[in-house]
């Protein structure tokens, strides 16, 4: 199944648009000295999110410990959706490029909320259009279920209209994981591909 035309288009030019976004946010000068603060917030001794057991687009099962040792970047959402998703996923992969080298060290992960339309095919598709190392994770519905409540986020699908399309609400939030498989922030929608890549950097040094 091949991914609408439109929507990789949509992808790619949003991806466009924060990668410049992020190469001036480099080249600009800064001045005095910050402090290892993360921008995002700090979530560190949460006693939830600690975990999921989902199947990637390659049909392969994961769980945190296959990413021991990166910092991991953990987003739900839907292929279909028609503005944060793209542009949250987006930011993401301008963020990782944004760390050059350092980037490797770094994995994104999509959760589909929809599983009925993003197949493994899609998310072939679409999760890797915004970073190549990304990749997209789905699971039936009560393993979905068992997840979204772990990591209390919200989810629900809306009736569909004449033609049959639906939406569905759902939380906007990134949950960050250090080297250690650790819940640690809560990224905003708002934040920045520039302050992301900063957050990364910490923990990135904390692993190291």
């Amino acid at each position: 199944m091949k991914l609408p035309r439109n929507m990789l288009y949509t992808a790619a030019a949003v991806a466009l648009a924060l990668g410049i976004f992020a190469a001036a946010a480099i080249l600009r000068p800064t001045g005095g000295t910050r402090h290892e603060k993360f921008e995002a917030v700090d979530v560190t001794g949460a006693n939830w999110g600690k975990g999921f057991e989902l199947t990637d687009h390659n049909g392969k099962r994961r769980t945190l410990k296959d990413f021991h040792g990166k910092v991991v970047l953990l987003y739900f959402g839907y292929i279909n959706c028609p503005d944060m998703c793209p542009i949250i996923m987006a930011k993401l992969g301008a963020a990782v490029r944004q760390l050059g080298d350092a980037g490797n060290a770094v994995q994104g992960l999509f959760v589909t909320v929809d599983p009925k339309r993003d197949t493994p095919q899609v998310l072939a598709q679409y999760v890797p259009s915004f970073h190549p190392s990304f990749l997209g994770l789905y699971g039936d519905e009560q393993t979905l279920d068992r997840t979204t409540k772990e990591f209390k986020v919200y989810s629900k699908a809306q009736a569909p209209g004449s033609s049959g399309f639906y939406t569905v609400d759902h939380s906007s939030q990134v949950f960050v994981f250090d080297g250690g498989g650790r819940l640690r922030l809560f990224i905003r929608p708002e934040a920045t591909p520039e302050s992301i890549a900063r957050d990364i950097r910490i923990l990135l040094k904390e692993t190291n």
